[in-house]
């Protein structure tokens, strides 16, 4: 099932989630769902409080469901390690039509629990490393275009504005 997607502007958005603890067919639905609708949005990573639920969970796939292997879930993540810089432009399925250049680490070394619980490691590079800081960063509240200059940040909230008003937002 296809589920909505918050939009900038919901205060869901910058409010931290909270763990999660459960670990049944609920949370195994509720996953599958977020991957559903993170393919036929299209995007690379989709994270609980995009679809209006404050629980510690994102889901990622960097090849947009091309190989299966990279289909991750990670389930109260938390970031040990940041290593480097990229700087590349960044979209969120939150700010639908809307790309800045966002400087994010080269390397995260994260650990989080899977599906059933368990917990593991990942030590990624390049653009699943800024999925993970991206997603995580939503988990906390914490919106990507806060990385923005002051003035870059306004032009992004003005456009988003006029896209309001223009009733296509």
């Amino acid at each position: 099932m296809i589920l909505e997607i918050v939009k900038y502007g919901d205060p869901i958005l910058t409010r931290s989630a909270e763990r999660v603890t459960e670990f049944d067919e609920k949370l195994h639905k509720l996953v599958d769902n977020m991957f559903e609708t993170m393919y036929a949005a299209p995007g690379v990573g989709l994270a609980a409080p995009q679809v209006g639920l404050l629980k510690r969970l994102f889901v990622m796939d960097c090849s947009s469901g091309k190989d299966t292997k990279q289909k991750l879930v990670l389930i109260n993540p938390v970031i040990n390690m940041e290593e480097g810089e990229q700087i590349g432009e960044e979209g969120c399925l939150s700010f639908p039509g809307i790309y800045v250049q966002v400087k994010r680490p080269q390397r995260v070394v994260v650990r989080a629990q899977d599906i059933n619980g368990s917990e593991f490691d990942l030590d990624i590079l390049d653009l699943e490393a800024r999925c993970v800081s991206h997603e995580t960063d939503h988990l906390d509240g914490d919106l990507f275009i806060e990385y923005l200059s002051p003035l870059k940040r306004d032009l992004v909230k003005r456009k988003i504005k006029k896209r309001i008003k223009q009733g296509d937002w």
